[in-house]
């Protein structure tokens, strides 16, 4: 939702635009009350959840937020839109540039997803049409992430336009709200639900931070409701209501505060906006030991790409 008002704001999305969150989903409807609060740019709409997926008109300009889900992928299939622009921060964005750049007929498929044929078919004639989309210049994919410079290369040759924000409108709005008082700021991880590391091994390192001195957790969207429960029972550590952007939350943050976090593109994302407040944001790199059996070489080194990286972006 927040790159779809930056990709608006920057002029991607024409004069006029409606932004339309899927129902159901607490962390989108926490995300838009925040944003009803916020000066949004002259011609945004921000409208009610729908169920399904909108279906484009026929030629308008299609911004899309998951460019791997199903529905939306048969909405490509079955609809005309004449541009479609995929607006996203998240580490989906770099997988769905190398499949862009992939051989012709490379499904579009999560990283870790299990398909099966249908699902497969599904996504190669997704690919397809997307590839075409491209080579006809009516593709764009809007990110705040650093982009390797041969990947983003790749995605232009093939016809892609690649465009970087750096959260302009966010960083214009005035904050709301106090900022947390703890000097230590914590990013919560999807790692430890998602089966990639292993939960002692975080939680033994978080008591740790905790004997430190006091800690404010904000946790991610996906985090584990009774892990959350044992992470607030750490001395020291403050659970933060999640479920809004780290972005919009912490941007606030003073000079003598410092942000930690596994690797994470939020990391990218806290760095654009607080090193002009002097806010250290720091990656807290992953030990071997740490990872499990289901973690891929190949997302290590999808994470490992925003662990230290600087506030520059490929343009």
């Amino acid at each position: 939702m927040l790159c779809a008002v930056e990709a608006h704001h920057a002029g991607l999305l024409g004069p006029r635009s409606r932004l339309v969150p899927r129902a159901r989903l607490r962390p989108l409807a926490v995300t838009g009350r925040e944003l009803d609060h916020l000066d949004l740019p002259p011609g945004l709409e921000l409208t009610a959840p729908e169920p399904d997926v909108p279906r484009p008109r026929r030629g308008a300009t299609w911004a899309v937020g998951d460019a791997f889900s199903g529905k939306v992928q048969a909405r490509w299939l079955t609809a005309f839109p004449g541009r479609i622009v995929i607006v996203d921060d998240g580490l989906a964005t770099i997988r769905l540039l190398e499949l862009l750049a992939a051989p012709l007929g490379t499904p579009l498929l999560r990283a870790r997803g299990k398909a099966g044929r249908l699902r497969t078919v599904l996504g190669v004639a997704a690919g397809l049409r997307l590839r075409a989309a491209a080579r006809a210049g009516r593709l764009s994919i809007f990110t705040a992430l650093p982009v390797p410079a041969e990947l983003a290369q790749a995605v232009r040759d093939r016809g892609a336009e690649l465009v970087t924000h750096d959260f302009g409108w966010l960083r214009a709005q005035p904050l709301r709200g106090p900022r947390p008082a703890e000097r230590t700021v914590v990013l919560g991880t999807s790692l430890v639900r998602n089966g990639l590391i292993h939960r002692d091994h975080y939680f033994t390192w978080l008591a740790g931070l905790g004997s430190d001195g006091p800690v404010a957790y904000f946790p991610h969207r996906r985090e584990d409701p009774d892990d959350l429960v044992r992470v607030g029972e750490q001395p020291g550590i403050t659970v933060y209501d999640g479920g809004i952007p780290a972005e919009m939350t912490l941007r606030g943050l003073a000079a003598e505060q410092r942000v930690l976090s596994l690797p994470s593109t939020a990391v990218t994302s806290l760095r654009v906006l607080l090193s002009a407040r002097g806010v250290t944001v720091e990656t807290v790199d992953v030990p071997d030991e740490w990872w499990t059996a289901e973690a891929a070489p190949s997302l290590r080194s999808h994470l490992s790409m925003f662990a230290h990286h600087d506030t520059g972006v490929t343009g």
